[in-house]
């Protein structure tokens, strides 16, 4: 999209110059807005035309049987799907009885910008009606940061060149029609009508709707408070029925009049408050928002991402397509997350209803890493969820005959909602993950009371699992078998790499955190033998080798199985898991995402510079990338092993992933997992951050095309500034206590006296790997 004539490169805002119907689907998921509670797709202010409508509260969806051929023990039962709530955005117009739709008359002028500084959504068009009356049409739209269950339109009315009569029709809507499916299977399930009405409303200038869920059981209410300023005969009505509440308001005006509305709409759900008691948790949000008024909630916007910015830009010269996408990354990860407060980060944020609004493994991987060192609360609050979901993960690991907790693959609520058993039920590294999550927290941040009462738990359940799922050998080394790892290619398998080397991390962090809280620690039963056979484990885990070729094997075996005859796959052929079955695919040596590759970034020390290349040579011609969670991790380690040019492609991919729509599915939500992968990409690739324990590591070498990179960090109550240049890294402290770095491995102390300015070695060039054939990265610098 980016690339398309109606859009600009702007290092703030996101700028659409001109209305193309057939690009619809795809605007309103990139001109989506959210907190992390509420979500509005970025859909015209009428309603129609629209590629999907989306209106969403975090958690609230409903649940479905999942389908089985042929039933087995252990299969999870029912599925659960996000759900299109109450829309509030609606605005409706009729210039003198003619529906204000830009596929009737004359579309004169139309522009739509994101602000990325503002958090504000404006679009201002210019539509002559097939009778002839122009007016002019301005609105801004916000979902606010500083108090979440409140969104706002302001919408305006002008008239052009001659006298009007104007209709304003400002409603909430619920279960609006959603279009079917496409045969996309990573496309949402659309559930018809979820939404049973328990109350409407209509007085003065408020509305409000009440539901509840036919299956899920979840109470949605949705308030509407208006502003209204017009000339002199302006009149307003309300009516409401089941599913609509409507504000209704008329005026006539001339050349040059105005008809501004102000709206305030307030969300609020719960599975245990009775009616009235949402009834008022909505109206009380209403009231808060209506005190300060419409500019209040601007200001505060405004604040609270400069604050934001202040602490997670990330600046880039000499190349301004990267430099607008990830700042269009980092708003859009903040979106996903800011204000999710003890609910799930899904795959596609609130932007829509992709992969059934389920947040997966990519959450604690490639989202929490960037918002852990930018917006360290909402990683906490996300881990909180985790902990929340323990009962659920407890009872799947019992159904499975294991110890401690076995977290779904993919969730809203936290049960397993995968019909497909060797992702759900096999890909235990998920676990892993989490616990990844937790002590990258926890020491970034010293929350010490976090850890205690949050990440004790957590990190002790994991390592529970590890330990019944694993076994010793005769030989006392310790095997992890029928898993599947973060590649899913290749599933069921023996000592996976990546799930062997987090599992590792995760029991010794369980025997660590439990001799620093030993009183949380009896609490959960706890002993010293226990935490001792975790040791044990970690100590003895298996890591398969190939000692002919020299390089680590995804899983056991996994490089004597034969080659996938990529030569003989077509272009359109991709991905492959829509083509080809699976089970031809799982004895082949093809890898749809980095899962090796990803195993040596987020467990670097375990391999050194020689074997980081080799396998990197290995596994890039294997690799297809029917994910769009691979490019990134193939840009971290290309930059590592010598191919800046090629990390610099993968760095495109990853950060065009949905303003080019490269996997033809942004239609159906933001990937904000590859998202977030823009930051990891440039922080850990060409600034090569590796933070483990107490060591804190930078390598930095800049592409071709960057003149300039920098970033800040924010870590123990320190904010640490990074600016690279060609020859030389500055690191400053900005504020805290002296911090010991490591700068391309030799030490230094940052201090706050001064920056300190230190030269970049000469890198080591190798020759560029091979992909498979047209699976070179999409983009080449």
């Amino acid at each position: 999209m980016i690339t398309h004539s109606s859009y600009g490169v702007d290092p703030w805002t996101l700028r659409e110059n001109e209305l193309h119907l057939d690009l619809l689907p795809q605007s309103e998921s990139v001109f989506a807005l959210s907190n992390g509670h509420v979500g509005w797709r970025g859909n015209l202010d009428e309603g129609e035309p629209h590629g999907l409508p989306g209106s969403y509260l975090n958690g609230v969806h409903e649940v479905h049987p999942l389908p089985y051929a042929e039933a087995g023990y252990g299969y999870p039962e029912s599925g659960q799907t996000v759900i299109n709530v109450t829309n509030g955005k609606l605005v409706r117009l009729l210039v003198d009885d003619e529906p204000f739709d830009l596929r009737y008359g004359r579309l004169r002028s139309h522009e739509r910008v994101l602000d990325l500084r503002t958090g504000l959504l404006t679009r201002t068009c210019e539509w002559t009606s097939p009778a002839g009356s122009t007016v002019r049409v301005r609105s801004t739209r916000l979902v606010s940061f500083t108090q979440r269950a409140i969104a706002a339109v302001a919408y305006e009315v002008e008239a052009v060149d001659g006298r009007v009569r104007v209709v304003v029709q400002s409603e909430l809507v619920a279960n609006e029609q959603l279009p079917g499916r496409d045969g996309d299977p990573r496309a949402a399930i659309a559930l018809e009508s979820p939404l049973r009405a328990e109350e409407h409303f209509a007085a003065g200038r408020r509305l409000r709707l009440v539901h509840r869920t036919s299956e899920s059981g979840l109470r949605v209410a949705a308030a509407a408070d208006h502003a209204v300023v017009g000339p002199g005969g302006t009149v307003t009505s309300s009516e409401s029925s089941d599913d609509v509440a409507r504000l209704t308001v008329t005026s006539v005006l001339t050349p040059g009049q105005r008809l501004r509305l102000e709206k305030f709409v307030s969300y609020g759900w719960s599975a245990t408050r009775s009616l009235p008691a949402v009834r008022d948790q909505v109206d009380a949000a209403l009231a808060a928002a209506e005190h300060g008024g419409w500019q209040a909630l601007v200001d505060e916007q405004r604040a609270y991402l400069d604050d934001f910015w202040e602490r997670a830009d990330v600046e880039v010269e000499g190349d301004e397509e990267i430099q607008q996408a990830v700042r269009f990354a980092l708003f859009h990860v903040l979106q996903a997350g800011a204000r999710a407060e003890q609910r799930a980060i899904p795959a596609k944020g609130l932007t829509g209803s992709g992969y059934d609004g389920h947040a997966f493994w990519d959450t604690e991987t490639f989202v929490l890493p960037l918002l852990t060192y930018t917006s360290p609360g909402a990683v906490a609050e996300a881990l909180r969820w985790r902990q929340n979901t323990l009962p659920a993960a407890r009872e799947r690991a019992a159904q499975l005959g294991l110890g401690g907790a076995a977290f779904p693959w993919r969730t809203i609520a936290g049960s397993e909602g995968s019909a497909y058993w060797p992702a759900g039920t096999a890909a235990f590294h998920v676990n892993a993950d989490i616990a990844d999550a937790v002590v990258r927290y926890t020491t970034v941040t010293g929350d010490e009371a976090f850890e205690r009462d949050t990440g004790v738990e957590l990190l002790v359940e994991t390592a529970r699992l590890w330990r019944s799922l694993g076994h010793h050998d005769y030989q006392g080394k310790f095997h992890i078998d029928g898993v599947t790892g973060p590649d899913e290619y290749s599933a069921v398998a023996d000592d996976n790499t990546y799930t062997n080397l987090m599992a590792r991390a995760n029991l010794l962090a369980a025997a660590d955190v439990v001799d620093r809280h030993p009183a949380r620690a009896a609490e959960l039963g706890v002993d010293e033998e226990e935490s001792a056979a975790w040791r044990d484990a970690a100590d003895a885990m298996h890591v398969p080798y190939n000692h002919e070729l020299r390089v680590h094997e995804q899983h056991a075996g996994f490089t004597r199985y034969q080659r996938w005859d990529f030569a003989a796959t077509r272009p359109d052929q991709y991905p492959l898991m829509l083509h080809f079955p699976y089970f031809d695919i799982y004895r082949k040596q093809v890898v749809k995402q980095a899962d090796l590759v990803l195993a040596m970034y987020k467990c670097s020390p375990y391999f050194d510079e020689e074997h980081k290349a080799r396998n990197f040579a290995y596994y890039e011609p294997l690799t297809v990338r029917d994910s769009s969670l691979s490019a990134c991790c193939q840009a971290v380690i290309a930059a590592e092993a010598g191919h800046p040019g090629l990390a610099y492609d993968y760095l495109v991919e990853a950060a065009l992933m949905d303003l080019e729509d490269l996997e033809h599915n942004t239609r159906d939500g933001l990937h904000i997992a590859s998202l977030a992968g823009t930051w990891t990409a440039l922080v850990a690739g060409f600034g090569g951050l590796r933070h483990h324990g107490d060591t804190l590591e930078f390598a930095p070498r800049l592409p071709e095309r960057f003149s300039r990179l920098a970033f800040s960090l924010e870590l123990l109550g320190r904010r640490l500034r990074v600016e690279i240049e060609p020859d030389a890294a500055t690191y400053t402290l900005a504020t805290g206590d002296p911090l010991e770095i490591r700068h391309h491995r030799e030490p230094y102390t940052v201090d706050g006296d001064k920056p300190h300015r230190l030269a970049i070695p000469a890198p080591r060039l190798r020759p560029a790997p091979d992909q498979p054939p047209h699976r070179r990265p999409n983009r080449q610098g």
